[in-house]
């Protein structure tokens, strides 16, 4: 039982709730304060031991525009304890010979899902990846092309897009095996092909140092403050003309901030965090060395703590 404000005891009191009726009604009086009630628990429970194949859900999954029809196709289930007889019935037939025609848009809408999952990835990225991938596919010159590289440079583009940029590294781990060169020859040829249905360039979107630093910082476990001293530190990189790639400045300035708190973090561990070079790391570093003063925050590191770092 809860509480709720009952009109006619003038007071919260103890209310019940009957299913089979939709009712809330007040354990002290009798009145019923809410009728009708729509409860939005599922109507099944589900146990351990049950087998796999009796799903109780009841309706499909929401609406896609994207398919042709709208992701609301019938499908035929299995008969309970029916197996490989169910191909060669009549229904099995018919369900064979009614094939969805977006079969392949669903399982790559599916793949690229999971690699969001995997990923952490919102939702908004994972449908502007399922745009991008469905212009593409509507072109039909993606055929004899690796499809898993298709899919993950979709979703590298979609990333870069939605100002939540990925490295070409961290989509390359979640895309079943395709390599960097082919994510990056997909993510050419998908570019190209959008300029030509939209005639006019493709927004990428620009990539920052500082949009890779917290999760940098997350992965090596670092506190809030030097987390702070490194944001900042990266923001003031960004007046001076160091000429080194976004993603090798973040990981230098992390390497430079740890170097000056408590917790100093091996080089090495800062470039399996970045999934940066060890060599990369170092001649960043080189390049940021001169503006050291201007750039670390003086709340955080004196002149004298900046001259006891090693000199690259």
């Amino acid at each position: 039982m809860a509480d709720a404000y009952c009109s006619d005891c003038k007071r919260s009191t103890e209310v019940v709730f009957d299913h089979s009726a939709g009712d809330t009604v007040c354990s002290e009086c009798g009145l019923v304060l809410e009728s009708h009630s729509i409860d939005e628990t599922s109507e099944w429970r589900t146990f351990a031991n049950e087998s796999g194949d009796n799903d109780p859900v009841r309706v499909g999954g929401p609406t896609n525009v994207l398919l042709n029809d709208g992701g609301l196709s019938t499908v035929i289930s299995k008969p309970n304890g029916v197996t490989s007889d169910f191909l060669s019935s009549s229904l099995g037939r018919w369900q064979n010979r009614g094939s969805n025609p977006d079969r392949s848009l669903i399982m790559a809408f599916k793949t690229i899902a999971t690699m969001s999952d995997r990923l952490g990835l919102v939702a908004t990225i994972k449908d502007r990846a399922n745009e991008i991938f469905k212009k593409v596919e509507d072109q039909k010159s993606s055929r004899g092309r690796n499809q898993d590289a298709i899919l993950a440079a979709c979703l590298y583009i979609a990333c870069r897009q939605e100002d939540k940029p990925r490295t070409v590294k961290e989509i390359c781990s979640v895309a079943n095996g395709a390599s960097k060169k082919e994510i990056g020859r997909a993510k050419e040829y998908i570019v190209k092909q959008l300029e030509l249905e939209m005639g006019q360039s493709v927004e990428m979107g620009t990539i920052h140092a500082g949009d890779f630093m917290r999760r940098f910082c997350s992965n090596l476990g670092m506190t809030n403050q030097t987390v702070k001293a490194a944001q900042e530190s990266v923001q003031k990189s960004e007046q001076f003309d160091i000429r080194r790639s976004p993603i090798s400045i973040a990981a230098a300035v992390i390497y430079i901030v740890t170097q000056l708190s408590n917790d100093k973090k091996p080089l090495k561990d800062v470039s399996l965090a970045t999934g940066v070079a060890e060599g990369t790391i170092r001649n960043s570093y080189k390049d940021l060395y001169p503006h050291l003063s201007k750039i670390i925050p003086t709340w955080y590191a004196q002149e004298e703590d900046l001259k006891n770092l090693c000199s690259p």
